[in-house]
C-alpha cells in the first residue's frame, strides 16, 4: 500500500468529477438530445420545402389511459415523434441474416458511432465556469480535453468512422452494401485531403492548434468571418477574409462529403443501392448508424463554428455592452457565471443554425453522380485548397498581422 500513497496523494478528485460532469453534459444532455431535435426539425423543414404536412400527430399517448386526446407538448403536434422513433428502434426485432460475417457485422455500427462521439472532447462549448461559490478555487474550462492539437485530433478520430461503413458493407455479404462501402472509402480519401488543407490558412492566422485559444482570440479580436472589433478592424484581417472565405466554403462542402449527407450521400443512395452499407441492418444496429451520422453532423457543425464563427463568442459584444449593462466578453479568471452561461447558449445556438443549414441543403440540391463527386474533390477542391494556402502565405507576408 505505501507504494501507491504518492499516486493517491496527487489524485485530483475535483478535476475527475469536473471531467465526468462535462462528459455527461456534452454526450447525454446535449449531443444525443440534439440528434433527436435535429431529426424532428429535418422532418418539419423538409415538409415545408416539399409543401406537405410533416409529423403532426405524435404526442404523449394519454388516450391509452382513457383520456379523449393525446397531449401535444407546447401545443406543437408531432413533437414527440423522436421519442416514438427511439422506442421503435428499441422494440424492433434484432434480426441478423445468416449469410453475414457475424463478428464484423456487429462491430461495424460501433465503429461508426464511437468516433463521432469521441471527436467532441476537444471542442470548447463555452469559456470558463466560475464555481467559487461552491468552494472551487479555479474556474472550470468548458472543454473536456484542452489539447494543443485539437483539430488534428478531430480529423484523426473522425476519419476512423469510415472503417465502420466499409466493414458494414463487406460483412453484409451483399452486393449493394459492398458497393456502398467502397464508395464511402473512395469518398473519404477524396475529401479528407481538401478538408485538411482547407484549415491550414486558419492555423496560419492563429499560429496555433488549440481550439480553446482560437475561440478566446476571436472573442477579443472578432470572428474570422466577422472581424468587427478589436484587432479584427485592421487592414490585414480584412484582406485575409478572401482566403478565409475560400477555406470556409471548401471546409463546409468537404464536411458534407465526410458526413455522407446529401448531395454527397453516395454511400447510401437509396435510388441506386437500396440503402447502401446499412441495407442488411435493423433495430438498434441501424439506429447506431443513424445516430453516428447525425452526431458527426453536429460535431462538424461545432468545429466549423469554432474555427470560423467565433465559437462561443457573442457576436458584436462591444456594441451590445453599450446597450445592455452586462459583461459579455471573456476575461480569464474573471468571467461572471451569467456570462459563461450566455457563452454556452451562444455556441449551441450557432451549432443549431449550422445544422439547419445542413438540413436545408439536403432537401434543396439533387444528388451528385459518383464521377462528379470524385471530380469535384480531386480536380477542383484539392487544387483550390492548395492554392489558397499559398495565397494566405503571400497575403500574410504582404500584410503582416500584429
Amino acid at each position: 500500500m505505501p507504494m501507491f500513497t504518492p499516486l493517491l496523494a496527487n489524485f485530483d478528485l475535483i478535476a475527475l468529477a469536473a471531467s465526468v460532469g462535462k462528459i455527461v453534459f456534452l454526450t447525454f444532455l446535449v449531443i444525443l438530445p440534439l440528434v433527436s431535435i435535429s431529426v424532428y426539425f429535418e422532418r418539419r423543414i423538409s415538409a415545408v420545402i416539399q409543401d406537405r404536412v410533416g409529423p403532426n400527430r405524435v404526442g404523449v399517448p394519454l388516450t391509452l389511459l382513457g383520456f379523449k386526446n393525446d397531449w401535444q407538448p407546447f401545443g406543437i403536434g408531432g413533437l414527440a415523434q423522436a421519442v416514438a422513433d427511439g422506442l421503435k428502434f428499441i422494440l424492433k426485432e434484432d434480426f441478423v441474416p445468416k449469410h453475414v460475417r457475424t463478428f464484423y457485422y456487429w462491430l461495424a455500427p460501433c465503429l461508426t458511432m464511437v468516433p463521432a462521439l469521441l471527436t467532441c472532447v476537444v471542442i470548447p462549448f463555452g469559456s470558463e465556469l466560475d464555481l467559487s461559490f461552491l468552494g472551487l478555487a479555479e474556474p472550470i474550462k468548458l472543454v473536456i480535453a484542452d489539447l494543443s492539437v485539437g483539430p488534428l485530433f478531430t480529423f484523426a478520430i473522425a476519419s476512423l468512422g469510415v472503417y465502420g461503413i466499409v466493414l458494414a458493407g463487406w460483412s453484409s455479404n451483399s452486393k449493394y452494401p459492398f458497393l456502398g462501402g467502397v464508395r464511402a472509402s473512395a469518398q473519404m480519401i477524396s475529401y479528407e485531403m481538401s478538408l485538411g488543407l482547407s484549415v491550414v490558412p486558419v492555423f496560419m492566422i492563429f499560429g496555433e492548434l488549440n481550439l480553446t485559444k482560437m475561440s478566446a482570440f476571436q472573442d477579443a479580436n472578432g470572428w474570422l468571418l466577422l472581424p468587427l472589433w478589436g484587432e479584427g478592424l485592421s487592414l490585414a484581417r480584412w484582406v485575409l477574409l478572401i482566403p478565409i472565405f475560400i477555406s470556409f466554403i471548401i471546409f463546409t462542402v468537404s464536411m458534407f462529403a465526410e458526413t455522407n449527407r446529401l448531395p454527397f450521400d453516395l454511400a447510401e443512395c437509396e435510388t441506386e443501392l437500396v440503402a447502401g452499407y446499412h441495407t442488411e441492418y435493423s433495430s438498434m444496429k441501424f439506429a447506431l448508424f443513424f445516430l453516428g451520422e447525425y452526431a458527426a453532423m453536429i460535431i462538424g457543425s461545432g468545429l466549423a463554428v469554432t474555427l470560423f464563427l467565433g465559437g462561443w463568442s457573442i457576436p458584436c459584444w462591444p456594441l451590445l455592452e453599450q446597450i445592455i449593462p452586462l459583461k459579455l466578453h471573456f476575461t480569464p479568471g474573471d468571467t461572471p457565471l451569467y456570462t459563461a452561461l450566455l457563452h454556452i447558449a451562444t455556441f449551441f445556438a450557432k451549432v443549431f443554425c449550422f445544422i439547419v443549414f445542413f438540413i436545408v441543403i439536403r432537401w434543396t440540391l439533387p444528388r451528385f453522380r459518383f464521377d462528379q463527386l470524385m471530380a469535384l474533390g480531386w480536380k477542383v477542391f484539392f487544387e483550390l485548397a492548395l492554392a489558397n494556402v499559398f495565397l494566405t502565405a503571400l497575403l500574410m507576408w504582404w500584410f503582416p498581422l500584429k
